[in-house]
């Protein structure tokens, strides 16, 4: 107990005793102490008193994947910011190989007591994953938004970018410049984002008459090197335009391209997906399809501080409308 006075004593920048009289709820300290003592006993992984164990931290965890992407940093940054606007301190946690799992996670922030959880990217949204840490929250009845397509019945509300959508603008662009084989680089067989697009540009494919053979389709992982990968077989088999599921896949497709003797966009066209940073700055500008980020971002918080308030709200899928950001990547295709 001396140890824990000390050490949450030093974390706020208060004395012991102002510490001992907020944990054995005595009189005598303001609230914005009595909140800060609270908070400091939650990061630093101590439990709270069981008469105050009712009171969660305003603590929000904010999952991500990965950071590599420059995507995940941009929902991190407007949903954190956001959460911040509402009195929240959000605590990042990332996912890295051989790290920290997301069900660890999970346990965690249940530790901390947080108000709730906003995953922007995840286990969620691969049908062949793991589950059973998100029914720890269901459990616990804490709120939780998740950011783009997951899985059905998971009972979550959920803020996503129309993969459809974007599945057909792209191919819609190329079509207009002539391509005829088209193909995809596609996230893993389960990830359900990528079943959409999928299923979408088969749709608009037929709906435009086009022809499109099953190896048109390749999936890989969302990274330069699995863009790289995929995007060569593609090229060897004669397509002339490419619809990526990210942008880094898209950078390693024009390195694909690149790397056979042809270029891009005069022999093989390239399309994104996020317009993430930068993708006008490299070389050409990338094509991509624009995630409305701030949208979805302001939407999620939205979302999660209505339930920690009390709100009912429904697992319905808030869809945003992607947008089509045409750069130097794609051109008419060469006759």
């Amino acid at each position: 107990m001396t140890r824990r006075l000390a050490e949450v004593a030093r974390k706020v920048g208060v004395s012991e005793a102002t510490v001992s009289r907020v944990l054995n709820g005595k009189p005598g300290v303001s609230e914005s102490t009595r909140t800060a003592v609270l908070t400091a006993l939650d990061v630093l992984g101590y439990e709270r008193p069981t008469q105050l164990r009712g009171e969660r931290a305003r603590l929000v965890g904010l999952v991500l994947p990965e950071l590599q992407n420059p995507i995940f940093p941009a929902f991190g940054e407007i949903i954190g910011n956001g959460l911040a606007q509402q009195g929240f301190t959000p605590v990042l946690c990332t996912r890295t190989a051989g790290g920290v799992s997301e069900a660890d996670y999970v346990e965690l922030l249940l530790q901390q007591h947080v108000s709730g959880v906003v995953f922007a990217g995840g286990l969620y949204a691969q049908a062949d994953a793991s589950h059973e840490h998100y029914g720890r929250l269901t459990e616990r009845n804490l709120p939780t938004v998740l950011v783009n397509a997951a899985i059905e019945h998971l009972g979550f509300p959920r803020v996503s970018c129309d993969d459809a959508v974007a599945a057909e603008q792209a191919l819609t662009h190329l079509i207009s410049l002539g391509h005829t084989r088209v193909g995809m680089v596609l996230g893993p067989r389960d990830h359900v984002p990528s079943q959409r697009k999928q299923d979408a540009f088969a749709a608009a494919a037929k709906a435009a008459d086009l022809a499109v053979e099953p190896d048109w389709f390749e999936h890989a992982m969302f990274s330069l090197e699995g863009g790289q990968a995929a995007a060569a077989r593609l090229v060897k088999r004669g397509i002339t335009g490419i619809v990526c599921a990210s942008d880094p896949q898209a950078l390693g497709a024009i390195r694909a391209v690149r790397r056979q003797g042809l270029s891009v966009p005069q022999d093989v066209s390239v399309i994104g997906y996020d317009d993430s940073a930068f993708m006008n700055c490299v070389d050409p500008p990338l094509t991509t399809i624009r995630q409305p980020i701030e949208a979805m971002g302001r939407a999620a918080v939205d979302l999660l501080t209505m339930q920690i308030n009390g709100a009912s709200v429904t697992d319905e899928e808030l869809l945003f409308e992607p947008e089509l950001v045409v750069r130097g990547s794609t051109a008419p295709r060469a006759r």
